[in-house]
């Protein structure tokens, strides 16, 4: 069986960046709690003690959803 390549590739996590609120221009999704739409992409916004952590760009809205869900729940266990 072959060895898969590149397995010492570094893996580059994405850093949330930190925003007072979701911008004007931004959408809100129906039927999503955090999911709103930005230049045809679908970014999810939690609010993390006193500002809001976005997230990176995703085509479908229940993958910007579930990067919400999992940073509420990393939220709680730093808490």
């Amino acid at each position: 069986m072959k060895p898969f390549r590149q397995q010492n590739r570094q893996i580059i996590s994405y850093v949330p960046r930190s925003e007072p609120a979701p911008p004007d221009h931004a959408v809100k999704v129906e039927g999503f709690r955090d999911v709103w739409m930005l230049r045809g992409k679908y970014v999810a916004f939690v609010l993390m003690g006193s500002a809001f952590q976005r997230s990176q760009a995703f085509s479908i809205p229940e993958s910007a959803q579930r990067w919400a869900v999992q940073m509420r729940q990393d939220g709680e266990i730093d808490a």
